[in-house]
């Protein structure tokens, strides 16, 4: 399996809306935490996620959480 690339070391915090976002696990958006596509001709495929509620949240940003999509503190061990 292909390892993700390390899109940043800390986790982008932000309030988001109620809905559905789709979160990058390739991890070579240029629209990180979100999918813009870019994993196109790779093996991996964007997270769905759906917030029932407005609130604020801590997206994982180094793709190696194992709380996908929200950060779990796996930054600080790379």
């Amino acid at each position: 399996m292909a390892e993700p690339v390390i899109a940043d070391t800390k986790p982008v915090v932000m309030e988001l809306e109620a809905g559905d976002y789709f979160w990058c696990t390739c991890g070579q958006s240029s629209n990180q935490p979100f999918c813009n596509g870019a994993h196109a001709g790779t093996e991996f495929t964007p997270m769905k996620f759906t917030l029932e509620e407005k609130k604020q949240v801590a997206l994982c940003a180094c793709k190696y959480t194992g709380n996908a999509p929200f950060c779990d503190g796996s930054h600080t061990k790379l």
